[in-house]
């Protein structure tokens, strides 16, 4: 049997269905919007900076919208879920930001938690009541060297590290993705929760206030071993259209899930821990002032 690895071109035709990309004015986040719009689906693009949004926008093929998000601003979440009205199809958490040390969203959380998890988790929530198919959350292989530190989430009192920093922000995206699934089973309906991961990608992930050198190395490694953004969006896309089960984690199948097609892949021990998800699901109830989308307001 001939089997053709599986590409953009093979996206089903998405004429009347709605997405929303965070982080859409970039990298793997530019290049989901572009091809899911290119498929005929509605797409708004999520962006703290609608002039770059609308930029990018222009260069698409489709029907896009831009509107205001900034993940790391609860205030911002909250107005964009607001305004949003009629049926979402695809909830895409795309965004992703890599800072430095002391780096704190508008709210004071860690930038990375802030930003890659609370900002998504608040906005997913907040959305709920209006999807109807699917959220995906972008996870990353980095969340091995992950550790949820409940004590110190914005990791203070650690010796600093942007690893370890932006690692527990990817693993709390893969139990995010558990536990919204679970509760997704237990209200009875018919969305499903998944993850992927791009492989690695050459992107715009900042990372702020590190060494010149070190930027420099992560550069040039990038040059010559990423894949393109439209290589590494194909997981997202995959996670967003294909009849997989829930919690499902979509990355490559190439070596060290580096480059590929998509296919389902494996996730740490901790990433699999439902009840470290339930816990870091009710911390960040705590912390966002959100509960979960489909509970009896």
């Amino acid at each position: 049997m001939d089997h053709h690895p599986w590409t953009a071109a093979d996206l089903p035709v998405l004429r009347g269905r709605t997405a929303l990309v965070t982080g859409a004015t970039s990298g793997v986040g530019l290049a989901t919007a572009g091809a899911l719009a290119q498929a005929g689906a509605h797409v708004v693009l999520g962006v703290r900076d609608t002039e770059r949004g609308r930029a990018v926008a222009a260069t698409m093929s489709g029907s896009t919208e831009v509107r205001r998000l900034d993940l790391a601003d609860l205030a911002s979440v909250r107005d964009f879920t607001q305004s949003w009205s009629g049926p979402l199809d695809l909830l895409i958490n795309n965004a992703g930001v890599a800072g430095g040390r002391g780096a704190v969203t508008r709210d004071g959380f860690d930038l990375q938690f802030g930003t890659n998890h609370l900002g998504h988790f608040a906005l997913t929530n907040l959305l709920l009541p209006h999807v109807i198919d699917r959220v995906v959350t972008l996870a990353s292989g980095a969340h091995r060297a992950g550790d949820i530190h409940f004590q110190d989430l914005a990791l203070r009192t650690r010796r600093y590290s942007l690893a370890e920093t932006y690692g527990q922000s990817k693993l709390a995206n893969l139990l995010f993705t558990l536990d919204l699934e679970r509760r997704l089973r237990g209200s009875g309906s018919e969305v499903r929760s998944l993850a992927s991961h791009p492989g690695y990608s050459a992107t715009n992930l900042g990372i702020k206030g590190r060494s010149k050198p070190l930027v420099a190395t992560v550069n040039l490694a990038g040059r010559l071993l990423a894949q393109t953004s439209q290589q590494g969006a194909l997981p997202t896309l995959f996670a967003a259209t294909q009849d997989l089960p829930g919690a499902s984690y979509v990355g490559p199948d190439g070596r060290w899930e580096l480059h590929g097609s998509p296919a389902l892949v494996g996730r740490s021990a901790k990433a699999s821990d439902p009840a470290l998800a339930t816990r870091l699901w009710e911390v960040s109830e705590e912390l966002t002032g959100v509960r979960f989308g489909l509970d009896l307001q």
